[in-house]
Order: structure tokens, then sequence, then C-alpha cells
């Protein structure tokens, strides 16, 4: 377990790394619901991972040194601007992004996931945007850390879907 890691900026051509990362998240519970195939033949899973920095997308990843040459992704969070034309699970209005944050397996309980929300929704604050919001499916333990970040369920959307305020 590295004990020593930093959070950088998401490379807009990190296609393949968002792509692993919503796989995982679709993949929550342990059991292979879905494949890379499925990801990719349904656009309301692609869209996901089609980061776009000028539509105002924002992302950022947790690093370890492996060696002392090479580095380790931990996690990653990421925020989209998917608007009502092509909405996400946790879409609740235009102009406010959906977050979503993956730790690798192996890498969670050691306050990565938590330290990835809290700077996404400080730089998303640095920029203007108020609200943010998400979806976690039904079962999903992740719950309980967004609902310690301050996300609350919205009213009249569809069940798992929640926001913050900043």
């Amino acid at each position: 377990m590295p004990s020593d890691w930093t959070i950088r900026d998401l490379r807009p051509r990190e296609t393949e790394l968002l792509r692993l990362a919503t796989l995982t998240n679709m993949n929550w519970s342990g059991e292979q619901r879905f494949s890379f195939r499925d990801l990719d033949m349904d656009p309301a899973l692609r869209h996901y991972y089609a980061f776009d920095a000028d539509r105002g997308d924002l992302g950022f990843v947790a690093m370890a040194m492996a060696t002392s040459e090479a580095t380790v992704v931990l996690g990653v969070v990421w925020l989209l601007f998917l608007d009502s034309t092509d909405p996400g699970y946790g879409f609740v209005a235009d102009g406010v992004p959906e977050l979503s944050v993956c730790v690798w397996p192996g890498y969670r309980g050691l306050g990565i996931g938590r330290a990835l929300i809290d700077h996404a929704l400080v730089e998303a604050g640095s920029k203007g945007i108020r609200r943010v919001s998400l979806s976690v499916e039904d079962g999903n333990p992740a719950v309980n850390l967004y609902l310690q970040r301050g996300f609350a369920p919205v009213p009249g959307a569809s069940a798992g879907t929640l926001s913050v305020s900043l």
C-alpha cells in the first residue's frame, strides 16, 4: 500500500483511464455485470468517459510512486457537464456537472476517495460552479462517503441522485 500519494490534474487524453474507471464503477458489487463492450455500445454509459475540457469538465488523479521511476494510479475523480440533450444518471439541471469517482480495489478505505472528492469540489467551487450532482446505485456502500461529503438526495429526481451545493 502506498503511504505517500499526490493528486494531479486529469489529462484530456486519458480516455482509457476513465473508461476503466467507468467499468469499475459499473461493476461496483464485484460481480462482472458489464463489459467494455457494454460500455462502448451504450451511449448512456459511453459518455462517462468522453472527457471534454472545452465544455468545462474537470478531473483529478490520485498517484503514488510504485518504484523510483514509475507511478501507479490509485483512483480518479471527474466532473462532466452532461446536459439535458445527453443527460447522465445523476442529471439534475443544465450547468450542474455530474461527479464520478473511482478508487481501485486494494486502495479503498485509505481516504483516497474522500480526498479526491474534496479536491474536486474545492476546484469546482473555485471555478464558480455552485452545485454538483452524482448518481449512486441502491446498495452501493459508497453512498456513505457521498453523504459524509455533504451530498443529499435530490427531491423529485431519480432514486440515487444526490447533489451538494458549493
